[in-house]
């Protein structure tokens, strides 16, 4: 495992806090505005200050025409799929739910890095899959039995969450030879692209409408928060360290989301969100708590 330095340690616990309150920030925003054009306001506003970071780091902003295509690759599975879904699905959703659907994704990652990229997963983890599985079974259960409750939002926020694994996955093993805030910087440009060009498509008869000084409060808090911050950061650490490394971030922004979500906008947790929470957070430490170290003289596995 790798030490953590104390800069990526408060890079961790900045990330946990800024995405974890997000998830009712985003749910106010987007209640008062339509979802789409909130997205893009954001990331319209962040790219700017994130520009600004680069030119302030000396970082350089010219990539290759030969590598775009990887970019291109990488920002589809680490970006479009989850900032179009989770944006979309959390209308119909509380945000503390949406935030532990999205939150399997160290699970979905456990998976994909067994079946896609032949990574040996011990019984522990796959113990762990099974009981993330439980806890979304209880949620969808939750969903159908209220009638108005929304499988198709849950669908969608797993959906999301499978790419994003997938997308980090690929991120670690990324070959670009360019620092991680060029990366970041323009798979957020792209994406602020497509969300624009999905905005027109789908909202534009609401571009004349202003948002009300709350809607900004949660636009620029995604701007400057998410989109100049969290996200970048999140791949800063996704390249750097191994998944292990983020352990306790992961597991806490979810946490932050559902109770955040109960005191900011007053949202009831039933018994399966409560159950649901501890299932998913004993999953995601069985998939990426540390294994105690082999005994001295043991054999790896496979040797």
């Amino acid at each position: 495992m790798h030490s953590i330095s104390r800069r990526q340690l408060v890079l961790l616990v900045l990330l946990t806090l800024v995405w974890g309150i997000n998830w009712p920030i985003m749910k106010i925003g987007i209640a008062g505005y339509q979802p789409l054009t909130f997205r893009a306001l954001s990331m319209w506003i962040g790219l700017p200050v994130l520009a600004g970071v680069l030119w302030w780091r000396g970082a350089p902003f010219r990539m290759a025409r030969e590598h775009w295509g990887q970019l291109a690759w990488l920002t589809v599975i680490n970006m479009l799929f989850w900032h179009t879904l989770a944006v979309l699905a959390i209308q119909s959703l509380s945000s503390g739910r949406a935030a532990i659907l999205g939150y399997t994704m160290p699970v979905f990652s456990a998976i994909v890095g067994a079946l896609w990229f032949g990574q040996r997963l011990p019984m522990r983890a796959w113990g762990g899959v099974a009981a993330a599985a439980l806890g979304v079974l209880l949620l969808l259960w939750h969903e159908f039995v209220r009638l108005s409750g929304a499988p198709l939002a849950v669908g969608m926020m797993l959906l999301a969450a499978a790419m994003w694994a997938w997308g980090t996955q690929q991120m670690r093993r990324t070959t670009l030879p360019y620092d991680t805030l060029t990366i970041s910087f323009w798979m957020i440009a792209l994406t602020t692209v497509w969300m624009s060009a999905l905005s027109w498509l789908f909202e534009r008869e609401a571009w004349g409408v202003m948002p009300g000084p709350v809607v900004w409060g949660a636009i620029v808090y995604n701007a400057l928060g998410v989109f100049a911050f969290a996200q970048v950061a999140w791949l800063v650490l996704a390249r750097d360290l191994p998944p292990i490394a983020s352990t306790l971030s992961v597991m806490m922004i979810p946490v932050l989301g559902v109770f955040s979500g109960a005191w900011l906008l007053g949202e009831v947790l039933h018994w399966q969100d409560w159950v649901a929470v501890a299932l998913i957070m004993l999953a995601i430490a069985a998939v990426l708590w540390p294994a105690r170290p082999a005994a001295p003289g043991a054999e790896p596995p496979g040797a």
